[in-house]
C-alpha cells in the first residue's frame, strides 16, 4: 500500500479498535436497540448540513432504497446483534470474531470478480487468519456462548455485504450522503422499539461512551474509511479489522480486566500474522479505481 493508504489504515485501526470497549460499557445501562438509535441519530444530524451544503439531497432521494438497504445490513441489524452479544461475551472475543469479515469479503470478490487477482500470498494470509479465528472460537466456547458467537457471525456477513453495495449500487453517491441517509433511516426504524425500552436513568459515563461512538467511531470513521477504500480497494480495506483486534484486545484486558484466555494466546498471533500477509502484496493500481468512494464502518 502507499503511504497515504497506510496512514488511513492506521487511523482506522485506532478509531475502530475502541468501539468494542465503549459498547461493552454502554450496554450495562442501555438496551442494544437504544444504543443503535443513540449512535445513529446524532451521526445523521451531524452529517446533514454537509450533505445540504454539497447539494447532495437529490442524489440521496434518487438512491434512497439502496441507501436504506445498506443501512440495514451495515448498521441497523449488525449493531444490535453486536451490542446484544457483548452483554454475554467479552469485548476482546467480539473484536476477534470480526476478523472473519476479510475472509468473507475475499470469497465475495472471487464470486463477483470485482477487483484484481488475489495473490497466493494474500490467500495464505487470509487462511492463517481464518485458522486463528478457529482457535479463538474453539477454545473460548462455553455453555450458551454459541448463540452469541453465531450473532457475531451474522454481524460479519452484514459487514461483508456492505462494501458490495457500496461498490455496485451506491458507487456514484458521495460517502457523507450514504452515511447520513443510512444512519437516518436506521434511527427512524428503531424509534418505536426505543420508546418502550428507554432507560429510567443513564449516567455520565454511558453518555460519554455513546458520544464517542457516534461522533468519532461513526461519523469520523466513515469519512476516513471511504478515503481508505478509494486508496487501497474495498477488499483490502476490510483487512483493517485485523489491526482493530490488537487495540480492542489490549483495551479489554487493561480497562475492563477481561481474562487473557488460551484462545486469545493461540489465536491472536495467528490473526496478526495473517493480517501482515494479507496486506503486504501489491494490488494492481487499475483495480482500485473501480471501487466505490463511499465509506464503510
Amino acid at each position: 500500500m502507499s503511504r497515504r493508504g497506510w496512514a488511513y489504515f492506521l487511523a482506522m485501526a485506532v478509531i475502530w479498535g475502541i468501539p468494542y470497549l465503549l459498547i461493552r460499557v454502554a450496554v450495562r445501562q442501555l438496551d442494544p436497540g437504544v444504543l443503535v438509535l443513540a449512535r445513529t441519530a446524532p451521526a445523521a444530524l451531524l452529517l446533514a448540513p454537509l450533505v445540504v451544503a454539497q447539494r447532495q439531497l437529490p442524489s440521496l432521494l434518487q438512491h434512497w432504497k439502496w441507501i436504506a438497504v445498506f443501512g440495514a445490513v451495515e448498521f441497523g441489524v449488525p449493531w444490535y446483534l453486536m451490542a446484544t452479544a457483548e452483554r454475554h461475551i467479552t469485548s476482546s472475543l467480539t473484536s476477534l470474531l470480526i476478523c472473519c469479515v476479510p475472509l468473507l469479503s475475499v470469497v465475495a470478490q472471487r464470486i463477483r470478480r470485482t477487483e484484481g487477482r488475489v495473490s497466493p500470498r494474500r490467500y495464505l494470509g487470509l487462511g492463517i487468519g481464518a485458522l486463528g479465528v478457529a482457535f479463538l472460537v474453539g477454545l473460548n466456547l462455553k455453555g450458551g456462548s454459541i448463540t452469541w458467537i453465531s450473532m457475531m457471525m451474522a454481524v460479519c456477513v452484514g459487514y461483508a455485504i456492505g462494501p458490495i453495495l457500496l461498490a455496485t449500487k451506491l458507487k456514484d453517491v458521495a460517502g457523507p450522503t450514504v452515511v447520513m441517509g443510512a444512519t437516518g433511516f436506521v434511527a427512524l426504524c428503531w424509534i418505536p422499539w426505543d420508546l418502550a425500552h428507554w432507560p429510567a436513568h443513564v449516567n455520565g459515563e454511558t453518555w460519554s461512551c455513546v458520544a464517542v461512538l457516534s461522533v468519532v467511531c461513526t461519523v469520523g470513521a466513515f469519512l476516513t474509511f471511504f478515503e481508505l477504500i478509494k486508496e487501497v480497494g474495498a477488499t483490502r480495506a476490510t483487512v483493517v479489522t485485523y489491526f482493530n483486534t490488537a487495540i480492542a484486545v489490549v483495551l479489554g484486558i487493561v480497562a475492563l480486566h477481561e481474562p487473557l484466555t488460551v484462545g486469545i494466546l493461540v489465536g491472536f498471533p495467528l490473526v496478526i500474522t495473517g493480517c501482515i500477509f494479507a496486506t503486504s502484496s501489491p494490488a494492481p493500481r487499475g483495480s482500485l479505481k473501480t471501487v466505490s468512494t463511499a465509506p464503510r464502518p
